[in-house]
């Protein structure tokens, strides 16, 4: 019995080392996401630089993370709920890595914004910034506490995150389109938001590791449930949009179709007229750009239908798997039956594929 109590207590302790180093990288990512983005707001470049240089301190927290998830293996030996933790904290380290390079990413993006002088309100970010910032500390402490009601209270918030990255990509756009935001920095500003909604995404994942640790339960396979493809090309007025189309007129559940742009244009008449003989009507549909895109990291395949849209397959190491669909010259008025044909061919045999194997 006392042999017991003597190995609790070590658990215990292993635990809480573990658990203070988590607390200390949440707390340091947290400032630098909110000060990355006060650097922005406020024109404070002295404030960014600081951001950029701490990011060093996050990475040298997760390598001693890292080396105290080891140890605890081959010294402790954990079994049932103390390996379920060891296992989470391992998954949990470089989501919290990552919103670290966040935090960097937006305090070089803050430079260049501030250095043009943009006569626009940027408040809209504040928002966003609100809602991401604070679940950092929210998912970790639901980690730490085995809290399941906060866990899921911050996963619900991911959603709002996504709107709102997605309202300040439209306003964006509209502001580029009437040309009252300069090319230089329309990516920047972009960038900010994308990441900031990222944050959010890398939150949700350490509350469903912090739900496994709780529970036994390994929430990230629900996610598997819907399979999400999307259609790029140059303008998303013509060929992702037909292939849109197609796909959508399928009508198979557990799939998300999407299409997106380089530099989109407005869809062409002819596409919509195309695709209503064909019996599908995407009279409503507009044309996005790829940073338009919701969720764009949880995409499993990405179809690009000529060279230049395969700029936005993701690096590796990574789970999406990108694809060149040969569509040269189909693009073309005369080619339209062609186009249709071709796209409605090749998205029955990808899906059938992956039918196949999700039986």
């Amino acid at each position: 019995m006392a042999e017991q109590s003597h190995g609790d207590a070590k658990l215990k302790q292993a635990n809480k080392v573990i658990f203070n180093k988590l607390q200390a990288m949440a707390s340091l990512t947290s400032d630098c996401l909110s000060d990355s983005h006060r650097a922005m707001m406020e024109d404070d470049g002295q404030l960014a630089y600081s951001v950029i240089l701490r990011d060093q301190s996050i990475d040298e927290l997760e390598q001693e993370i890292d080396r105290l998830c080891l140890e605890y293996l081959v010294r402790q030996q954990p079994v049932a709920s103390h390996l379920r933790m060891i296992y989470a904290t391992m998954k949990i380290n470089p989501n919290l890595e990552r919103i670290g390079d966040y935090a960097e990413s937006i305090a070089k993006q803050s430079l260049v914004i501030n250095s043009l002088k943009l006569d626009i309100d940027l408040t809209r970010f504040q928002a966003l910034a609100e809602i991401s910032i604070p679940m950092v500390q929210q998912a970790v402490q639901a980690f730490i506490e085995g809290d399941e009601s906060l866990a899921w209270a911050t996963i619900e918030q991911e959603e709002q995150a996504n709107e709102h990255r997605d309202q300040i990509n439209d306003w964006l756009y509209e502001l580029r389109q009437s040309d009252r935001l300069p090319l230089a920095a329309f990516t920047p500003l972009m960038t900010v938001a994308r990441r900031l909604e990222r944050v959010s995404d890398q939150c949700k994942n350490i509350c469903e590791e912090a739900l496994y640790h709780a529970t036994g339960r390994y929430m990230k396979h629900q996610s598997n449930e819907v399979f999400r493809i999307l259609f790029v090309d140059d303008t998303n007025s013509h060929l992702s949009q037909i292939a849109e189309g197609i796909a959508n007129s399928l009508g198979l559940e557990n799939f998300v179709f999407s299409s997106a742009g380089l530099s989109p244009q407005p869809i062409d008449p002819k596409t919509v007229s195309l695709m209503k003989d064909k019996g599908s009507d995407i009279s409503d549909a507009l044309a996005k750009s790829v940073d338009q895109i919701r969720n764009f990291e949880h995409y499993h395949v990405i179809i690009a239908l000529n060279s230049q849209a395969k700029r936005v397959f993701p690096a590796a190491p990574t789970k999406t798997v990108g694809v060149e669909w040969p569509t040269k010259n189909l693009d073309k008025i005369e080619s339209f039956e062609k186009a249709y044909q071709f796209l409605n061919k090749q998205i029955g045999h990808l899906t059938q594929a992956i039918l196949g194997q999700t039986k």
